[in-house]
């Protein structure tokens, strides 16, 4: 719906909700929007707007309680009660905010703030969120990352628009070209009722102390400073997006198993700099927290004197709690750092305990993304691969029999290590499934997979097969249906 503005600064923020709403109107007629609402002046002038531009059945309010101070209970009250005032949806959710080391309490408030908003849009099928963000944000921001010597996707900042990876919302900022003056005005004129974070006042928070210390004194001197940032973010932002069209190119070169891998020999084939573009655009790709220049440049390094023998085998370059390996040629990010021991298995014990199998034919295992497929296998089709009289190559096909199956107890569960089976032929030893693995040069990062146990007995591993150790205690009579269980990658990463 439009509504009236009675003031120019009112006409200025309802024309520029209105342009947002516009622009999604284009896409997704009637589309739901979220409003990201920590109650403070700008998300209370942002929602307020959006119920003036939209119809109120249309706007959800989001709040993130995030535990930092004495008083968030009660600002999740206020925001409760405006957004019950307003007459729009509310839903609030409670996070833990990371404290390790290097790590600022802001940047980690700020990702479990985006992830819980994310997940609150996720849940109501909601495709857009709006942030509150205006010019003088924008300007803190490029100041920030100028003071920090950040790359071009740091200048660039905050875009009007922006879909990140693995997120399921686009993240819209209707506000980005008002100054947070002008929301102070409408605020005012509105008669709305906002809270105050008394940790806005902390001057030992970087992005305060330019708000209250440094940009007043830029203002006086230089009044244009605020359109000179936004432009130096944008031209920021349009070569970053030449950078990207590059790293896309040269990911496709190198890309291994969808995305989650590289191959080696493709990434030093690149020069430095154009390496590090497709380490950082990889990294943003598998929503890691980008590192730092020095960071990557010492991946880079390490990389390429490590060699693709045992040296680069034994390559672990820590980054918030992955670690960049090298094995066979393929580089890759695993769970973990150098505190724990460097193991090209990349074993992770799940907490998920043990799934039973109900006799389906196709048993999705989200998981583990992927699928078991117990695909019924025509006993005399099979029977015509072997040789006459040989009723025991039936059995070294990697079958099992289905009336066996449907009597046994089968279940998936998780590696710990140490499990062994046989491959080969009777009288032959077991072996270790990580040796196995190795054998079948099959990268660490798919060995985290689900292991199918008849009763207490291993009976099937994916990539590897049948464990021959126990198929004669699961014999049948001749011509009896046999099943060939499968394991199937799921297409896309979950």
């Amino acid at each position: 719906m439009t509504s009236t503005a009675d003031t120019p600064t009112e006409r200025l923020v309802i024309e520029a909700t209105g342009a947002a709403l516009s622009a999604l109107e284009a896409l997704v007629p009637n589309a739901r929007i979220a409003v990201a609402f920590s109650g403070g002046v700008d998300s209370s002038v942002l929602l307020d707007a959006a119920v003036r531009v939209a119809d109120a059945s249309r706007v959800v309010a989001l709040h993130v309680h995030h535990g930092l101070s004495p008083h968030a209970d009660a600002w999740l009250a206020h925001c409760e009660t405006v957004a019950r005032e307003c007459g729009v949806e509310f839903d609030a959710r409670r996070v833990q905010v990371s404290r390790a080391s290097g790590v600022s309490v802001e940047a980690a408030a700020r990702d479990a703030r985006y992830r819980a908003l994310d997940a609150m849009c996720a849940v109501r099928g909601i495709r857009t969120l709006w942030l509150a963000q205006h010019a003088d944000d924008q300007a803190e921001t490029v100041l920030l990352q100028l003071l920090r010597g950040a790359g071009l996707a740091g200048l660039a900042a905050m875009g009007p628009a922006f879909l990140p990876a693995h997120a399921s919302a686009t993240r819209v900022r209707p506000l980005l070209h008002l100054l947070r003056a002008q929301l102070d005005h409408y605020a005012s004129a509105r008669k709305l009722r906002w809270i105050d974070d008394e940790s806005n006042a902390d001057t030992r928070y970087a992005r305060n102390a330019l708000r209250h210390q440094v940009t007043p004194q830029l203002a006086v001197h230089f009044p244009g400073f605020r359109d000179a940032l936004s432009r130096t973010a944008a031209h920021a932002a349009a070569a970053q997006r030449l950078l990207d069209a590059l790293a896309r190119i040269d990911m496709e070169a190198a890309s291994r198993d969808e995305g989650r891998a590289l191959e080696r020999d493709a990434l030093l084939a690149l020069d430095d700099d154009r390496a590090l573009n497709l380490l950082r655009y990889w990294m943003r790709t598998l929503g890691f927290v980008a590192a730092s220049s020095a960071r990557l440049a010492d991946a880079l390094r390490q990389l390429r004197e490590a060699g693709a023998g045992q040296d680069g085998h034994r390559l672990r370059i820590d980054h918030s709690g992955q670690a960049l390996r090298s094995y066979r040629g393929v580089v890759y990010w695993e769970a973990g750092d150098s505190s724990e021991p460097a193991d090209e298995s990349a074993l992770v014990e799940r907490e998920i305990g043990e799934l039973v199998w109900q006799r389906q034919e196709v048993w999705h295992l989200p998981q583990w993304r992927g699928t078991f497929v117990f695909a019924i296998v025509d006993p005399t089709a099979q029977a015509a691969s072997v040789s006459p009289g040989n009723a025991s190559e039936i059995e070294a096909t990697d079958t099992v029999s289905l009336n066996v199956l449907r009597r046994a107890s089968l279940s998936a569960r998780a590696r710990r290590g140490g499990e062994r089976m046989r491959t080969g032929a009777a009288g032959a030893p077991s072996r270790t499934l990580k040796n196995l693995f190795q054998e079948r040069g099959i990268p660490a990062w798919k060995r985290d997979v689900p292991l199918l146990y008849v009763g207490d007995k291993l009976l099937f591993v994916p990539f590897i097969g049948v464990n021959r150790a126990v198929l004669h205690e699961l014999s049948s009579p001749a011509g009896e249906a046999r099943v060939k269980i499968i394991w199937r990658e799921d297409l896309q990463i979950a």
